[in-house]
């Protein structure tokens, strides 16, 4: 069955995929995340916690979605306003702001979505495992007869 939508949505199924993904990596990695998925206007599309996984890393991983779900990955920030005195005690008040590794925005046909968040492990590790989430929506999409019109 083939769904169609005007403007690229973050479909469930996709979302879903994208967390098994996260999961998969993690598990390659031993280590144990919590994945989480925001949509464009800032809401919690999924979200899963592996067994034994940090509480800590519940927000954590939803404000990296969070963050990055505004269209840049949490890793750039910190680089960007660490020069900059008035960025650095300003922004870093922002609520649910994250500015280390492991959230990127979700883009579907050029047009950004959301964005994941993946906690738990270093920041390499989450960025590793946020990638291999991503890496997945175009077999999902292709698998799924997702179609953006």
């Amino acid at each position: 069955m083939q769904s169609s939508y005007q403007k690229p949505i973050l479909p469930q199924i996709l979302t879903l995929e994208m967390i098994k993904a996260a999961c998969k990596k993690a598990k390659e990695l031993k280590i144990k995340v919590t994945v989480a998925i925001y949509d464009d206007g800032g809401n919690l599309k999924s979200f899963s916690r592996m067994d034994g996984a940090s509480l800590l890393s519940l927000e954590i991983s939803q404000n990296k979605a969070y963050t990055s779900a505004s269209g840049r990955a949490t890793e750039e920030w910190y680089p960007t306003i660490k020069d900059n005195p008035a960025l650095l005690h300003g922004i870093v008040h922002t609520n649910r702001l994250a500015i280390f590794g492991g959230g990127l925005p979700i883009h579907l046909n050029g047009v950004l979505v959301g964005g994941i968040g993946v906690s738990g492990g270093t920041a390499e590790e989450d960025i590793e495992c946020a990638k291999a989430a991503i890496s997945v929506i175009e077999k999902v999409i292709e698998e799924e007869g997702i179609v953006f019109s």
